[in-house]
């Protein structure tokens, strides 16, 4: 040890003497046996704002965000975010344009990496993982703009998706080795499996580009859930449908939920298709969330009529 460093720990060590004479209770210790020391600090419940329903609770968190966040630059994108998602939960994140919505979904799988706080994803913590890992570890997403591949038929988009749990090796793909076929039928039953599910298995050959939109946003989903997720990201999925389409997707999301039995975070700015299905809902304004919580309170929470409306003038007033 340095003479430096021993200095600087005598110091701290008079110092802590110190406090103790004074009756400083923070940093007093107990006798133990032996002779040695142990801590006297007063340990107290933190309450918890988290919210998950009432058939999870005796299950740990299928996704847990402790202190969230990242900058570009000088700005501070998404700030202190913290969410719990129970294991079966169907949750919502909602908030104005440019609120940071997708930047969250992007640092949950990884195409940006956070400047600090935690990601556990079933009581694992992400950190270190590429978006490869965390899709197999159990996040799978789609996007704002559908991303098929429109020139493949509709099964080939699907079996893409179960790329994760490929259990031949290069050299059985190259030589059409036994365990090639037996992987390839695997795949070819898995997926007709999948879009049966959907109704979708008699457009197995169709080329995806030549899908109707609603059935385009459907197969996107489908393949997402082909990687077995325990956590279904959907952003917004009601983007460019109609009325009768939303209602489709309402009924399609609560199946998949289940029938798969994962949590399904979504982002949506129709507001009938959130409060029809989401039983926990997080709204963020400018990084943060402001207001956590179920429909009935986000709906009556005077923060989040704000961010949406603006500030009323007090001098403002029907008549």
């Amino acid at each position: 040890m340095s003479d430096n460093v021993k200095g600087t720990y005598k110091a701290q060590s008079a110092a802590a003497q110190g406090h103790s004479a004074k009756g400083d209770t923070s940093t007093s210790v107990a006798p133990a046996e032996h002779g040695r020391k142990r801590p006297a600090t007063k340990m107290v419940p933190v309450p918890s704002t988290s919210i998950v329903p009432e058939r999870d609770v005796d299950k740990a968190p299928v996704l847990e965000c402790r202190n969230l966040g990242i900058d570009f630059g000088g700005l501070r994108a998404v700030d202190d975010f913290n969410m719990m998602i129970g294991q079966t939960e169907i949750a919502g994140l909602i908030g104005p344009n440019g609120a940071g919505k997708t930047t969250v979904f992007n640092l949950l799988t990884k195409v940006y990496q956070p400047t600090r706080g935690t990601i556990l994803l079933d009581g694992v913590d992400t950190a270190g993982m590429d978006t490869a890992k965390v899709s197999k570890a159990g996040i799978a997403r789609t996007f704002q703009n559908i991303r098929l591949f429109n020139m493949l038929t509709v099964e080939e988009n699907v079996r893409i998706g179960l790329h994760n749990q490929v259990k031949c090796g290069m050299w059985s793909g190259m030589f059409r080795l036994p365990r090639h076929w037996t992987s390839e039928k695997e795949f070819h039953d898995r997926s007709l499996e999948l879009l049966d599910v959907f109704h979708m298995a008699d457009k197995a050959d169709v080329i995806a580009g030549a899908l109707p939109y609603g059935a385009q946003r459907r197969l996107e989903i489908v393949r997402a859930l082909a990687t077995n997720p325990k956590l279904l990201l959907l952003d917004e999925p009601a983007a460019g449908m109609n009325p009768s389409e939303t209602a489709e997707l309402m009924d399609t999301i609560v199946h998949i939920r289940d029938t798969f039995n994962i949590a399904v975070l979504l982002i949506e700015h129709d507001m009938d298709l959130v409060m029809g299905i989401c039983e926990g809902i997080a709204v963020l304004n400018f990084g943060k969330i402001i207001a956590k919580g179920t429909p009935a309170d986000i709906q009556n929470n005077p923060q989040v009529i704000e961010a949406y409306l603006g500030k009323q003038d007090a001098g403002q007033g029907g008549e």
